[in-house]
């Protein structure tokens, strides 16, 4: 049976201590997982996703358990278990991705892993060698994804990690996401409610900075979420049913 992997309690967290964008904030995160947080924009999730990144400073917690032991967000336990792929992420410009793959591995005390079958997977094969800087956004995303799933953490967080990905890549991502319980837990945000229901097993719905419903197993549904987030027509619903027609025209014949 799995056991639990981070507990977090009552976290807050602010830009200005008079205006918190997180408060009260407790998330249990079990081993082998893949947990989907989403929310309106200015709910909090990147927030939330830097502070768990050592990125965000301004912030308390009652409470913060790796394995049930205590730890803090940039204590090296927990820096060395987690990886974090950004919504945008314009560092390491000047290495080529093979480059960073290679340094990161180094960071982390991982032994080189061949990373052969994901640069196939997200069709990368033609800009392995080329300057992060020189690459298209969505290429750059492939880049540190692939990293990311080449380096296997025990908590791999993604920050609106479909944003950039063309259609192909996406579908492999998806399958990368919900193949990675193999290997740990995922905590990922995003607005998209199709990257939510096809490979969550829970899903977090943040308002104002908590969580105001959760969703487990069958419950796991684009009506129910959308109830949840109040949203009926807007972006979130005109994402959802752009992603089936997608769907739909590519699995008919």
């Amino acid at each position: 049976m799995n056991g639990k992997l981070l507990t977090i309690k009552n976290l807050s967290a602010w830009y200005r201590r008079e205006h918190t964008v997180l408060e009260d904030f407790s998330i249990e995160l079990q081993e082998h997982e893949v947990v989907g947080l989403i929310g309106l924009n200015g709910a909090g999730k990147t927030t939330f996703i830097k502070t768990l990144s050592g990125l965000h400073e301004t912030f308390s917690a009652e409470e913060i358990r790796l394995y049930d032991r205590p730890v803090q967000f940039r204590d090296q336990a927990f820096k060395t278990c987690r990886y974090t792929v950004f919504a945008e992420d314009h560092s390491f410009q000047y290495f080529t991705f093979r480059e960073y793959l290679a340094y990161v591995l180094a960071a982390y005390g991982r032994e080189q892993r061949d990373a052969e079958a994901l640069i196939r997977g997200f069709h990368f094969e033609n800009d392995t060698d080329v300057l992060l800087k020189d690459l298209s956004t969505g290429n750059q995303k492939k880049a540190f994804l692939i990293t990311a799933f080449a380096l296997r953490p025990k908590l791999l967080l993604l920050d609106e990690p479909v944003n950039g990905l063309d259609f192909q890549s996406t579908e492999y991502l998806y399958e990368l996401i919900t193949g990675y319980k193999e290997y740990g837990t995922v905590l990922f945000s995003s607005h998209i409610l199709e990257s939510i229901t096809l490979t969550s097993d829970r899903v977090l719905v943040l308002e104002d900075g908590r969580i105001c419903r959760s969703f487990a197993g069958e419950q796991i549904n684009a009506e129910g979420i959308r109830a949840a987030l109040h949203v009926e027509t807007g972006q979130e619903k005109l994402t959802w049913e752009n992603e089936q027609v997608k769907r739909q025209d590519r699995d008919d014949p």
